[in-house]
């Protein structure tokens, strides 16, 4: 187990700091150098291609107007010599050898940009890989599931046949349903989603969920645009009527559409026409779907990938400080140095203690000073020598015993 002392602790992470925002501003010079050459290379040859191609062209040009202005050329042994001259002229410009030398050099400061580029955007990530145990079986059902959530069920099936995981088509069916749902919806037929919220209204209602108005709202548009307004009425009779006392700012505003059966495109309730209707309601019923099933809408393989592939390049860089200071970052049990990783990948509360960087747990909980400022147990252990003495917060002059600190709950 590879240990650290604070002192190399801090030495290492400002070490690390540093090494990333001097490699990171030495990467990016290089590539702008890099790409300033072949600017500079491509602007050159653009303007000696065209000089050449000008050249060519004069050339060309009095060829041809002493062939039509001379009237001593009338016979075809003078006009070749006015071309055998034309071809001697353009010989002694030599465009196919300027154009080839010029694009040569383009060519070769294009190859010496792209080292630098493959280095930054290419990187080994092997170093960044930690060798861990992982269980096959759940690796097999966690691919499997995700194929069933893409609506992928024949290659999910011949994963689970292959890999003879029959327990892994646990959440197959309920897939299906939800992408039979949902491919229906995208055709305009909301008889399939009717039908699944009907028989989880109970379910629904328990999350505070407003699904089967949206839903029987669309159907009520589409009757109305589509049918007569006497059909429309009766739908809303039927099944509008039971939501009214909850949403007594919507119901006033589709029975006003009433008025404008057939022609709903050219009233004050247009809107309600949008796509977007159709959009937000279909992927909310994807939403509560999942969340009845007990599963997140978003998809649990992708959002690892996505987190991994975020959180690589600071990986990379302290395998490349760890492996010049000759230590294995893979024996630590946690890393020295923060993943940062953006707001939609942070699902629950955490704490991370300022003064030991450790991640709060529960054998080292957060604790509330009486100043307010939050540390986690052990450190304030440490401070209070082992609950033996006051101690002084670290972040403000205020004091205080282990006694008065108190636990927090995320």
């Amino acid at each position: 187990m590879l240990c650290l002392s604070e002192q190399d602790l801090l030495f290492f992470v400002m070490f690390f700091v540093g090494v990333c925002d001097l490699s990171i501003k030495m990467e990016l010079s290089s590539i702008k150098d890099a790409f300033d050459r072949v600017a500079k290379k491509q602007k050159l040859s653009s303007s000696k291609s065209q000089e050449v191609v000008d050249q060519v062209g004069r050339e060309i040009e009095q060829a041809l107007a002493a062939i039509q202005s001379s009237r001593d050329l009338s016979s075809p042994a003078d006009q070749k010599s006015v071309l055998t001259e034309l071809k001697f002229k353009i010989n002694a410009i030599g465009p196919f050898q300027q154009l080839e030398g010029s694009n040569k050099e383009v060519n070769g400061s294009i190859i010496k940009y792209q080292r630098p580029l493959e280095k930054l955007l290419n990187p080994d990530i092997s170093k960044a890989y930690r060798n861990v145990d992982f269980d096959t079986r759940i690796i097999n059902q966690i691919i499997a599931n995700h194929f069933y959530r893409q609506g992928l069920f024949d290659l999910g099936d011949s994963l689970v046949n292959e890999a003879g995981e029959p327990d892994a088509t646990a959440l197959r069916s309920q897939f299906l349903e939800m992408h039979q749902i949902i491919g229906a919806m995208r055709e305009k037929n909301l008889q399939p989603a009717l039908t699944w919220v009907s028989a989880n209204r109970e379910k629904l209602d328990h999350i505070g969920s407003n699904l089967e108005l949206k839903i029987h709202r669309l159907q009520f548009v589409e009757v109305l645009q589509n049918g007569t307004r006497a059909d429309a009425l009766k739908y809303a009779r039927t099944y509008l009527a039971p939501f009214a006392s909850l949403n007594k700012d919507e119901f006033p505003k589709l029975m006003g559409c009433l008025l404008y059966a057939g022609r709903l495109e050219s009233s004050p309730y247009s809107e309600l026409m949008s796509p977007i209707h159709w959009e937000m309601t279909t992927e909310e019923l994807a939403r509560q779907f999942c969340t009845l099933l007990g599963q997140s809408y978003e998809n649990p393989l992708s959002v690892a990938v996505a987190a991994g592939v975020e959180g690589l390049p600071t990986l990379l860089k302290l395998a490349n400080v760890m492996a010049a200071k000759k230590q294995e970052w893979q024996e630590m049990k946690q890393l020295p140095v923060p993943v940062e990783l953006g707001k939609e990948f942070q699902f629950h509360s955490i704490f991370v203690c300022p003064v030991s960087r450790d991640q709060g747990s529960e054998e080292n909980p957060p604790m509330l000073l009486p100043c307010l400022h939050v540390l986690c147990k052990q450190s304030i252990m440490k401070l209070s020598k082992n609950s033996t003495r006051t101690f002084k917060c670290p972040y403000c002059p205020a004091e205080a015993t282990v006694t008065h600190c108190r636990q927090l709950y995320f």
